[in-house]
């Protein structure tokens, strides 16, 4: 299921407010790869920021965004240069079409389950070209990103008449000292003046480490080219980076798993 601030349609024109591009490293960082790349796929493309981007910074090629959430197509799709997809990648039946595939903004980590994950890393490995390239980023597990979700750090911004909107986050599991168990789930709540016309959504993020991000790539006959460990392009460091960015190809051989 969609979360609740990623369907909603006003709640998703608040997206880029809260996440301007020039605080996104990650849409900085891939825009070279995309603009590099003839046929370009966004999974989990959101407002299509990225793509955007790549249009007006001169892409002549193919350009397409994927994604599942009614609220944050509708704001993609403001520019009609760019194909977009309603769906995910067990919807779609692409084959050989992308020289690059790419996935922001974490979307990775809304694949939770073993099989969901196996089954999405396996129809990215279709839908590449023989020599194309999957570039993501997962939040690194040591880093404990969500210890800093809490409603002390909230953010604001204003909507498009002007009036102020808080967003604040807070971790429903696992509980403060608690180790983590593959996934956090945590709230999101958006609130007015005063916290009137308050909204809230759920999500649930899964956290691997790179040996067992490492495992699921190689299961779906992908195998890893480089890694970063945070938009600067600093080298992966497994106890401090904050990130792991992996760009990855077709392997050799096939997918372990039919």
């Amino acid at each position: 299921m969609v979360d609740h601030q990623f369907a909603d349609a006003g709640l998703a024109a608040l997206y880029d407010r809260f996440h301007p591009w020039e605080s996104r490293g990650d849409v900085s960082f891939y825009l070279p790869h995309v603009l590099a790349a003839r046929s370009v796929l966004d999974i989990g493309c959101g407002t299509g920021l990225l793509l955007h981007r790549a249009r007006d910074a001169g892409h002549t090629g193919r350009l397409c965004g994927l994604d599942p959430a009614t609220g944050m197509l509708e704001r993609a799709r403001r520019r009609s240069d760019v194909e977009w997809v309603q769906g995910d990648l067990e919807t779609v039946d692409w084959r050989g079409e992308f020289e690059l595939a790419v996935m922001t903004g974490h979307a990775f980590q809304v694949l939770v389950a073993d099989e969901q994950l196996r089954a999405a890393l396996a129809a990215v490995r279709q839908l590449l070209t023989e020599d194309g390239r999957f570039a993501f980023e997962t939040r690194n597990p040591a880093a404990r990103a969500w210890e800093r979700w809490t409603p002390e750090n909230s953010s604001t911004t204003r909507a498009a008449d002007g009036t102020p909107v808080r967003m604040e986050h807070r971790v429903l599991s696992p509980a403060p000292g608690e180790p983590l168990d593959r996934t956090v789930t945590f709230s999101t709540t958006f609130s007015g003046p005063d916290g009137r016309a308050e909204e809230r959504s759920r999500s649930t993020l899964r956290f691997l480490d790179a040996p067992e991000l490492d495992a699921f790539l190689a299961e779906a006959g992908l195998e890893v080219v480089e890694r970063f460990g945070d938009w600067d392009g600093s080298p992966f460091d497994p106890e401090h980076s904050p990130e792991i960015i992996v760009f990855a190809r077709r392997g050799e051989r096939a997918p372990s798993r039919p």
